[in-house]
């Protein structure tokens, strides 16, 4: 690259110096080479950030099951220029790396054994009950132990509309959410459980009684079209 850069320069001063060359002449001249030398400007940059995006971030392996911009998808192929990932439905879906390097990468395969939220609602009506319903949800979370770490926490969160209790389980799976399926599998056995726990206990939501006045109400015309079948 120095030589042919050197060359260059020194045959255009050859041609100053026999006066071939006129102002005009190098500048159609140095027209196509500025062109390329921006187009490959560019193209070395996206190359350069590539490499680094690859080689020294590395954020990821094929396999790594990871969220970008809100998606979920896994990593199935890397090349130098672009990353391939499958979505949830098997979707490819084509990164070029040096978008890549400039947005976050969460990657569920490296994370730690992760958390899980579940949040549901009882009536206010309720609280005598709720040291019951905290005990035996954490019990049968402590049971499992292959499932979930010790130190689950049921904790009264809010109330809302002054009817409803909001109460949230917080627990600690012992994997990470690299395998989906099984963190759901997982997370439904504990809502069978808390459904058990809430049908025994006779714990149930209701909503507050709702005042209709229907004695000045207009009558309703429907815009339906009727039905032709028979039911005789």
């Amino acid at each position: 690259m120095t030589n042919v850069v050197g060359g260059t320069i020194v045959f255009v001063l050859w041609l100053f110096i026999l006066h071939i060359a006129t102002t005009n002449f190098l500048v159609f001249l140095s027209s196509p080479f500025l062109v390329a030398i921006i187009v490959l400007g560019d193209a070395l940059k996206s190359i350069f950030e590539a490499i680094v995006f690859l080689f020294v971030m590395h954020p990821f392996d094929v396999g790594d099951r990871c969220e970008i911009e809100e998606v979920q998808v896994v990593v199935e192929e890397m090349n130098i220029l672009t990353t391939v990932f499958l979505r949830y439905d098997n979707l490819k879906i084509y990164y070029p790396n040096n978008i890549l390097v400039t947005i976050p990468i969460m990657n569920f395969y490296r994370s730690p054994d992760m958390g899980e939220g579940i949040d549901f609602y009882i009536h206010v009506a309720t609280p005598v009950k709720l040291a019951v319903m905290k005990e035996r949800t954490r019990r049968y979370i402590t049971n499992k132990k292959e499932h979930w770490y010790p130190g689950a926490m049921v904790v009264l969160r809010d109330v809302d509309e002054t009817n409803k209790l909001k109460v949230s389980i917080w627990l600690c799976h012992t994997l990470n959410f690299k395998d989906m399926g099984m963190r759901y599998v997982r997370r439904e056995l504990v809502l069978q459980e808390i459904i058990k726990v809430l049908k025994d206990l006779d714990i149930e939501y209701q909503m507050l009684p709702l005042d209709v006045n229907v004695r000045n109400a207009p009558p309703i015309e429907s815009t339906r079209m009727r039905t032709t079948w028979n039911y005789s």
